[in-house]
Parts: structure tokens; sequence; C-alpha cells
């Protein structure tokens, strides 16, 4: 896919002093105070992916037009009616929220979670991205949104750093570079801690619980529905986006789970169509979001489905939320649900703990007895050289 060049976006000629504030309070330090965020080399590189084959990549944005803009021009960067960035700049936005969150000078890596994030850091960082972009969105999208690119940077960085076969003390000294040291030993250590551990088993079993990913890529569902818009003259609903987020180039869906979830939202959808049209009302927005429920189930608190990131079911269903969420007992099950699993997984945690103890202690009564056998030999031996010693004639 060809570069994209900032002449194809829209840049604007806006002084960080006249613009105006969103609601989100802020208190930014002067952009002398910032730590510099330079370019980053593009070079292709090899991922391993596993079995001992690798495959090409390419390396970091670089982004080498939008650190040569004149003095004053920015790059316009609008929103959705949910507080998205939407358009070709979005994209440009995203990468550059990529080396801002990898600027670790700025983005320490050795906290333990983004909330744990000084906000004069995150306020260091929303400088940084306002000396670059004329921006729509609201401070908190933009946190919000570099939480995620922080996270994301720290999960490479263990991935291809943190070893699983080296010893505590060769992590400790396998520093990524651009890293500073005491970042990386204090985040080593978290890692090899229980609760790092801990946190790891976790997100590796939600992981293992998703049944598929969608085709998206880099690109957000809320660029993809505003694209669509913008060719078909008409919004698209959840259901369709639904559909082209889960579908190959081919035209086929991405698993057979996919092709089965889109086939009852399908029909789901044209049951109750057929039902409202007889009725004299039909809601189409309210006819999808109901789908949807029924078929996948009620939404996540601070989530809606096939609505991208920051959209709550607050902020997009306003005061008929609650129809679209798990109900009281519906919520409570789920409580129970989740501490049966926690119970469940910290007892296996428990029985694999003692299966090891017990193993560790097989093992150390079986050296003992061998010990001891090899003590009672040696024992048996010497005795009968000294008896043989004994009945040896005199001379």
């Amino acid at each position: 896919m060809p570069r994209r060049k900032l002449s194809d976006l829209r840049i604007v000629q806006a002084p960080r002093e006249g613009e105006e504030t969103n609601d989100d309070d802020f208190s930014g330090v002067g952009s002398s105070q910032v730590p510099e965020t330079v370019p980053e080399t593009v070079e292709n590189i090899e991922i391993d992916g596993g079995n001992g084959r690798t495959r090409k990549s390419r390396g970091r944005t670089t982004l080498n037009e939008l650190y040569n803009l004149p003095a004053g021009e920015r790059v316009k960067v609008s929103r959705n009616d949910v507080g998205q960035p939407i358009g070709a700049e979005a994209g440009v936005l995203g990468s550059y929220l990529g080396i801002v969150a990898r600027n670790h000078a700025i983005l320490p890596i050795n906290y333990e979670s983004w909330r744990q994030m000084p906000n004069g850091n995150k306020n260091q960082a929303l400088e940084l991205i306002k000396d670059k972009f004329s921006l729509e969105v609201s401070d908190d999208y933009l946190k919000h949104a570099l939480g995620k690119k922080w996270r994301d940077s720290k999960s490479i960085l263990k991935k291809t750093y943190f070893k699983k076969d080296l010893t505590l003390q060769e992590k400790l000294q396998n520093i990524p570079p651009g890293i500073m040291r005491h970042q990386w030993e204090d985040a080593v250590r978290f890692w090899s801690s229980k609760k790092g551990e801990d946190r790891e088993r976790v997100g590796v079993t939600s992981r293992q619980k998703q049944k598929f990913t969608h085709t998206a890529g880099s690109k957000s569902f809320a660029r993809l529905a505003n694209e669509e818009q913008i060719t078909t003259g008409t919004s698209i609903g959840r259901i369709k986006l639904f559909d082209i987020t889960h579908t190959k180039k081919d035209g086929s869906p991405i698993t057979p789970e996919a092709a089965e979830i889109m086939e009852k939202l399908r029909e789901k959808k044209t049951e109750y169509e057929a039902t409202a049209s007889t009725n004299g009302s039909v809601n189409m927005e309210e006819i999808e979001n109901q789908v949807i429920v029924d078929v996948l189930g009620p939404e996540r608190y601070g989530r809606v489905r096939c609505q991208g990131s920051f959209v709550t079911p607050t902020k997009y269903f306003g005061a008929n939320s609650s129809q679209y969420m798990p109900s009281q007992s519906q919520s409570s099950q789920a409580e129970v649900n989740r501490l049966k699993q926690q119970l469940s997984q910290f007892q296996a945690e428990v029985a694999a703990r003692e299966a090891e103890r017990e193993r560790k202690e097989a093992e150390r009564e079986a050296r003992e007895a061998e010990r001891d056998a090899a003590h009672k030999k040696l024992q048996e031996q010497f005795e009968e050289m000294m008896a043989m010693l004994q009945n040896q004639p005199k001379k």
C-alpha cells in the first residue's frame, strides 16, 4: 500500500494559543519542557513466527512529513457523533500516537498500569500531539488511545526481550535499545513477580476465549463506517459494520463462528422488521440494537459492540442504555460465575503448587535414599576390606 502524503490531508493554520479547548482539564507544560519525540527509522524486519519460520514486516512509522510541517500548520482531525476521530487524518493521528507512546522518556514502562501513570506525563504527551494536530476529539479520547498504544508497546518489549528461557539476571541485562536501565529492571521484576505472572495468566485465558478477531486491520471501526457512509451516501448500521469487519477480501466470513453469527443477525433482523412493519412503526436503529443483544447477549460495561474504542453504552444509547445492558440478576449471576472461575483457577494453582511440592519432596527423598544406599554400599565394602586385611597371615 502506498504511503499517504500529507498533501492529501487537511492542513490548517491554527495557532495553539487561539485554539478552543475542550471540556477536559488540561495543565500542560510549555513545549520547551517536553522531551523531543524524534522520527523513528523504518526498516524491513523479520518477525519470528514460531517453528523456525519468520515473516517480513515493515518497521515503525516515521511520519517525516509531519515533523517537517511549517510553523503554525497542523493536521486537522474531525470526529464523529460519539467523539471518535474519522477520515484519513485519523490514521495519521493513530500512527503518531504510537510514536509518542513509544517515547518512554515521557511515558515510562515501569508503571504497572496506565492508571498509575502520572497526569504530568500524560499531559506532556498531549502537548506533543497538539503541536502537530488541530483536534476535534477530546483529551479524554487521546489519553484513552495513548494508554492502549502504551500497553501495546510494553507488550512488544516483553515478548521480544523478556525471554522465558533466560534467568532473571539475564533478563535484567537484556535491555531493549532506547530503554533506561532502571525502567527495564523495574518492569522485569514486576513481570517476574507472582502478581505479574497472575496478570499474564488472566490475559492469556481471556485471549483463548476469543473465537475470532476482525479484518479491519489498523483502520478503526469509526473510519470504516465513515468511509462507507461517504461511498453510499447513507449511514450504515451496526450489523452491516459487523459484516464488513468480519469478512475476508474474497468475501467469505473470517471464521465459521463469524458466519454463524452473521446468519443469526440477518434472520433476527428480518423477523423484527416484519413484526415492526405490521405495527406501522419501524426504528431500524432500535431494531439492530435489540437484534445484537438477542444474538450476542447484553452489552458489556464500558463498551458497545461494533463501535470500536471509547464508546460506552451511556454515550451511545443515552437514556435507553439500561435495556441493552445486563439486568441486575444477570449481573449478579455474571459476578457469581466470575468468582467461581477465579476460585477454580485458584484451586487449580494450589493443586499445581502442591503437586510440584510433592514432586520435589519425592525427588529429595529419592536422592536421600540413593545417597544412603551408596553410603551403605561403601560401608560394606570398607568392612569387607578390613576383614580381608585382618585375615591375612602375618609375615
